[in-house]
């Protein structure tokens, strides 16, 4: 079967790889679509982030949709001819964080695409995946399988959502408008939100975030000070604007910005990730700002499914392009392209499963 697999730095290849065997556990699914993540492009670029580094040819990929075409003896929740988003999360669920609810921070995790351990969890961008049939939610009949390969990055702007806490009534500031920062505008206004501000540094994410429900966007460097100029004079500015920032970036300045525009005791849900960086602590014991990480997810992905299939929530704006799998090397290109306009970049890994 075909795999888009990278053997290092800027080496992506369509390799052909066997498909595993299945267990009484799992099933076997015909991959449909797969979403290029900010993940997938550090391996591509650089061979990892941080610490993390490739140390053998690894299979990329944790956004997928398909349809199940044979199901193990023991499974009973899913059948074949199931069309089915596919969680790529496999926590060990008996180690201490597991047992306390807190799965997204599993000791043991496997998660699809990853050099975190070695031998590295192989990814799911691949024509014939076997998956734990607990990963595989069903998705409506209707539901594009380019939306369904959406629900992992939905599920991880739900989880942001869900540790920034109440949004009711409040007004919320969104820094970073790729295709998590775009999710977490359309989460924030699912759950309430009065006012949804968002930021970058091109406009055409910006264009793309206004389809999907922001109510301000600002290009924060062909305009740096709009932010702290333009935003709450006369009300209750300048101690504060907004009641949350969730913060998509990771860029310092887009943190330490928004701080600025924080009200005293809001909350800043960091996302994004950056690498070390220097925040005004005294800006933000002055002000009783309350930090908040948040990590991938685990509920959410079930709810991010059901949102996506009953139509309650839609993201098909941020679709930009589908890559045939065989055109991998330049579905990467372009996803790392911000400028091209691009925000949602899939592979199609069959065509014939809309």
């Amino acid at each position: 079967m075909k795999s888009v697999v990278i053997h290092a730095p800027g080496d992506l290849q369509v390799n052909d790889v066997d498909v595993e065997s299945l267990g009484p556990d799992q099933v076997r699914i015909g991959v449909a679509m797969g979403g290029i993540c900010g993940s997938d492009l550090h391996y591509y670029h650089q061979g990892g982030f941080g610490a993390i580094r490739i140390q053998e040819p690894m299979i990329l990929g944790h956004e997928v949709a398909g349809v199940i075409e044979a199901v193990g003896d023991a499974v009973a929740n899913v059948k074949p001819g199931d069309r089915v988003s596919v969680n790529p999360s496999r926590p060990c669920r008996s180690c201490s964080y597991c047992l306390d609810g807190l799965p997204n921070h599993c000791l043991d995790m496997l998660f699809y695409g990853s050099a975190m351990r070695t031998p590295h969890v192989q990814g799911a961008f691949r024509e014939t995946l076997v998956a734990e049939s607990s990963q595989c939610h069903v998705i409506a009949d209707d539901l594009p399988m380019s939306i369904a390969a959406c629900a992992e990055p939905f599920s991880v702007a739900l989880h942001s959502i869900k540790r920034a806490g109440e949004l009711t009534g409040k007004k919320v500031l969104v820094t970073g408008c790729g295709p998590i920062g775009a999710m977490v505008v359309v989460a924030a206004k699912l759950h309430g939100a009065l006012e949804v501000t968002a930021t970058d540094v091109l406009d055409e994410p910006l264009q793309r975030v206004a389809q999907v429900g922001a109510d301000r966007t600002i290009n924060v460097a062909s305009d740096g000070e709009a932010l702290t100029r333009d935003i709450g004079p006369g009300r209750d500015f300048p101690k504060g604007y907004f009641d949350v920032m969730i913060e998509a970036s990771g860029n310092e300045a887009a943190i330490r910005t928004g701080l600025e525009v924080l009200k005293p005791r809001g909350v800043l849900v960091q996302l994004g990730l950056g690498g070390e960086v220097s925040i005004p602590q005294n800006m933000i014991v002055a002000k009783e700002i309350e930090v908040r990480g948040s990590f991938r997810f685990h509920d959410e992905f079930g709810w991010a499914t059901d949102l996506l299939s009953s139509g309650r929530v839609d993201v098909s704006p941020l679709v930009t392009d589908v890559f045939d799998v065989d055109d991998a090397k330049a579905a990467f290109d372009k996803a790392s392209d911000r400028s091209s306009g691009a925000m949602k970049v899939l592979l199609a890994f069959d065509r014939s499963v809309t």
